[in-house]
């Protein structure tokens, strides 16, 4: 009898231990479970903000335009375009031109520059496609993929904070915490009314997709707080942005130092585009190779003194279409300093220096053919005319990773010399 009891004792037990580990199981099936559905949701929730996203940048076209380095070209009637998303363009009407244009020190068609010296025109790749009708503006297609290479949906299509030159300040740890490193020419001290210059074009090598090499002028106004404006425009090759390392037509603004407003391109409300021929973050063809053929591209930008917007010109053919004043508080009135140069993020990969090249990877001495340079650099005056610009100063944070030099003749107006290879033995 107490045997029996035993038994039934030792059977209750087993019961009772078979009841735990079946609720622990079930416990555990239902932890899984909901970790599955959080992750499933997590992916749809990111999965409906990518496509809502999308259908906020990417207008109803009229006509599409597959180019051969494989974007895609929408051809979006001139009152849909991404600008008048911003709630205070709702009612605005489009200026079609600027009310003045700068009168100008050099006329492109006249330089006289030597055989040696010889440069040529530069087009976009997708016009070898077809063009867009009038009446509308070219738009490259953001697609899924780019916007999943962003950090966030929110900052995609923005740069990093701390990515303008600030020049005189050669701190170490400013440099090792912004990543960016620059090599520019500039002017300060004066009131600025917009800025030129001719840009050769490369294609360099960037060693990681989330690196840039860039050439570009830089518009600024204000102190270099969280309230600095800038206009930005020049070529860039960006893996992280576009998806492929072509060398590629880009323009930038902000009125907060990169924190919350602006964008590269068309990638948010503000820029006003009027030109059905030129499509922002669209590739240039051909580009300049060593010892060999030299392409450059001519960029104005200027402040319309009857309207107040700033306008952007492409070579002598395109104005391509404007920034609105209200964008701006510094840039309001005008400029407060102006750079020409280029910049490079070095996220130092294996703990050394980047290898990501800037301009066309050499260095200034090497000159013409080698080099990358800017030319027939001038400023906007007061009275809306093109002058050289008074006392340009240099600043590199690494001389020994890129360079800059600057000169002055007869065809070239003011010019420089800039960039170099990143990475090498005097460069760790």
């Amino acid at each position: 009898m107490v045997a029996a009891v035993q038994f039934s004792s030792c059977g209750q037990r087993r019961r009772g231990a078979f009841i735990v580990v079946l609720m622990l199981v079930y416990l555990w099936g239902s932890l899984i479970s909901l970790s599955c559905a959080a992750r499933l949701s997590s992916v749809s929730r990111q999965k409906l903000q990518v496509e809502r996203h999308l259908k906020r940048l990417n207008k109803p076209a009229i006509k599409s335009i597959e180019s051969g380095d494989g974007d895609i070209i929408d051809c979006v009637h001139i009152s849909q375009q991404p600008a008048f998303d911003h709630p205070f363009l709702k009612d605005h009407k489009i200026q079609m031109r600027p009310s003045y244009h700068p009168e100008g020190l050099y006329d492109e068609d006249k330089i006289a520059t030597g055989p040696k010296e010889r440069t040529n025109s530069i087009t976009q790749l997708w016009h070898m496609s077809g063009r867009c009708p009038e009446d509308t503006i070219p738009v490259r297609r953001t697609k899924k993929d780019d916007v999943l290479r962003a950090s966030s949906i929110k900052r995609y299509g923005k740069k990093k904070h701390k990515a303008i030159p600030k020049p005189r300040s050669t701190d170490p740890d400013l440099i090792n915490e912004s990543g960016h490193q620059h090599a520019i020419a500039y002017v300060e001290g004066d009131k600025y009314y917009g800025a030129k210059a001719t840009i050769n074009v490369w294609e360099p090598k960037v060693q990681q997709p989330n690196e840039f090499s860039l050439s570009q002028l830089w518009i600024l106004g204000g102190s270099f707080g969280e309230d600095l404006n800038s206009i930005e425009a020049g070529w860039q090759v960006s893996p992280d942005l576009y998806g492929d390392n072509n060398t590629r037509l880009f323009t930038y603004w902000t009125s907060d130092a990169y924190q919350a407003t602006g964008c590269y391109n068309l990638l948010c409300s503000g820029f006003i585009q009027v030109s059905s021929a030129i499509a922002m973050g669209a590739s240039i063809s051909p580009v300049s190779a060593y010892r060999n053929s030299q392409y450059d591209i001519s960029i104005l930008i200027w402040k319309d003194p009857k309207e107040g917007h700033w306008w952007m010109q492409f070579g002598n053919d395109y104005v391509l279409g404007y920034w609105p004043s209200f964008l701006f508080s510094y840039l309001g009135e005008s400029a407060s300093m102006v750079e020409w140069g280029g910049e490079v993020v070095n996220s130092q990969p294996d703990g050394k220096h980047t290898a990501t090249q800037m301009g066309s990877g050499r260095f200034p001495e090497e000159g013409f053919g080698k080099s990358s340079y800017f030319r027939n650099i001038q400023v906007v005056d007061s009275s809306n005319n093109l002058k050289s610009p008074k006392d340009l100063g240099t600043f590199t944070e690494q001389s020994n990773c890129y360079d800059v030099q600057t000169g002055s003749n007869e065809d070239w107006g003011h010019h420089f010399y800039f960039g170099g290879p990143g990475r090498n033995p005097n460069c760790q």
